[in-house]
């Protein structure tokens, strides 16, 4: 069996994270029992959630275990089979963790097969993966938009983001970004197809990002799809319109343990808002509908999702810290085979 280096979280960070959160170590891959798969992982994914998972802290998953391998979905293929669920050479998408190898129980651990004829294997973890379905739910079970009406999402750039804009369009809605950087807006619009895409970081404040949201939605925001919390937040809440829908999927504002107060709770009430928070993976049941559409939407060619690809198990901490300070541009992923 081959040797198979693992990221482990070592110890908890205090307030930012840091590469010597992890520890890299070298395992032996232990011999398969019956009903048992080996996977070699050709890609992992690197997402904003594992860092709220790193505290000891009450959230809405366990906290990530000390000494134990870095949670984490994966993409890879079947190299040894002790079941007739898998043969050698399927191509399967699992959560094997920050590791080279997984060894997966067929019956109970998360495998499936995927089709890479049309789809690359990487964009299981994107696009048409949990970040795809995150974007297909918040849009449409909770938003849940009307024809004709504005929807905005920020870090539009993003795995999540971007396939928010390719579902919003593909409805025929108003779709406005929030990122930072020209470049990243840039690509929102001429790629994705967003109608207009605002550089939070040319904005000082609330009240400046707001304005330059009135440009951009000249009719007010009717859903709001929320990844980061703080500033941006206050600046979408002074533009809802009436009625309006916040779907809340992340705070990365606030994933270094600081508070993230809101300005204008008020506003809430005042426009009668819709928020409400979410975790797809408790949503399984909607996930074949959703992979299915963001499926044909990537291996047509209408949604061409962007990666970020780190090489090499080794360069995953300073990946995911970079992801989390907005380096990233598109999914971020690490390749691995």
């Amino acid at each position: 069996m081959p040797q198979n280096k693992q990221i482990l979280l070592d110890n908890r960070p205090q307030g930012e994270a840091s590469v010597s959160n992890f520890k890299l170590v070298t395992t032996e891959t232990p011999a398969l029992k019956d009903g048992e798969v080996l996977v070699k992982h050709h890609y992992m994914s690197l997402d904003p959630y594992m860092r709220g998972r790193m505290n000891d802290a009450k959230s809405y998953a366990q906290p990530q275990e000390l000494g134990k391998v870095m949670q984490g979905g994966t993409v890879g293929e079947v190299v040894e089979s002790k079941s007739p669920k898998y043969k050698v050479g399927d191509k399967v998408v699992g959560m094997g963790g920050w590791q080279e190898y997984a060894v997966v129980d067929a019956e109970k651990g998360y495998l499936q097969k995927v089709d890479t004829t049309h789809v690359p294997i990487s964009h299981y973890l994107g696009a048409v993966g949990m970040p795809g379905v995150t974007a297909w739910y918040g849009l449409n079970r909770i938003i849940a938009p009307k024809a004709g009406e504005t929807v905005v999402v920020s870090a539009a750039s993003g795995a999540v983001g971007s396939a928010f804009g390719a579902l919003a369009k593909a409805r025929g809605l108003r779709a406005v970004g929030i990122a930072g950087g020209k470049d990243k807006c840039d690509y929102a619009v001429k790629e994705i197809g967003f109608d207009a895409c605002v550089d939070y970081k040319q904005h000082e404040d609330a009240a400046s990002l707001s304005k330059a949201l009135k440009d951009a939605c000249p009719n007010g925001i009717d859903g709001y799809f929320e990844n980061v919390g703080g500033m941006v937040m206050d600046a979408v809440m002074l533009r809802l319109n009436s009625f309006a829908r916040i779907a809340l999927c992340g705070m990365i504002a606030g994933y270094n343990g600081k508070p993230v107060p809101m300005s204008y709770p008020q506003l809430l009430l005042t426009n009668r808002v819709k928020l409400e928070g979410f975790i797809v993976s408790e949503h399984m049941d909607v996930w074949p509908e959703a992979l299915k559409e963001l499926g044909m939407l990537v291996g047509s060619g209408k949604f061409r999702p962007r990666e970020s690809v780190a090489e090499g198990l080794e360069a995953a901490p300073e990946a995911f810290l970079g992801m989390l300070k907005g380096k990233n541009f598109g999914k971020q992923v690490v390749k691995l085979a």
